[in-house]
C-alpha cells in the first residue's frame, strides 16, 4: 500500500474528500515526525509504538578493499507492533 492508497481509503472510511484526507495523513506523518525529532516516543495504543534507537559506533569492513572502517554511532527510527496488531496480522 503507497501512501496515495492509504489517503483513499482514509477519505472513504472517513467520508472525507481526498484533499481533507491527504492533509490529514500528512499531519499525522509530520506529527510522528516532529515527535522523533525531539527523541519523544510515540504510542498509538492497539497499533504500536514508534521510537528513536541508538546504535553504537562499530568497527566493519569495506568489502573491496577488506580494510577496516569505523562506523560512526547514529540515531534510526524504530516501530513495535502492537498486541492487537500482531493478533489481527496472525
Amino acid at each position: 500500500m503507497t501512501k496515495a492508497d492509504l489517503v483513499e481509503v482514509v477519505a472513504k472510511k472517513a467520508s472525507l474528500t481526498a484533499k481533507a484526507a491527504r492533509e490529514s495523513v500528512v499531519a499525522v506523518f509530520g506529527a510522528i515526525t516532529d515527535a522523533m525529532k525531539k527523541g519523544d516516543k510515540v504510542v498509538v495504543t492497539g497499533f504500536g509504538t514508534f521510537m528513536v534507537r541508538s546504535r553504537k559506533a562499530r568497527t566493519g569492513r569495506n568489502p573491496q578493499t577488506g580494510k577496516p572502517i569505523q562506523i560512526p554511532a547514529r540515531k534510526t527510527p524504530g516501530f513495535t507492533a502492537g498486541k492487537a496488531l500482531k493478533k489481527s496480522v496472525r
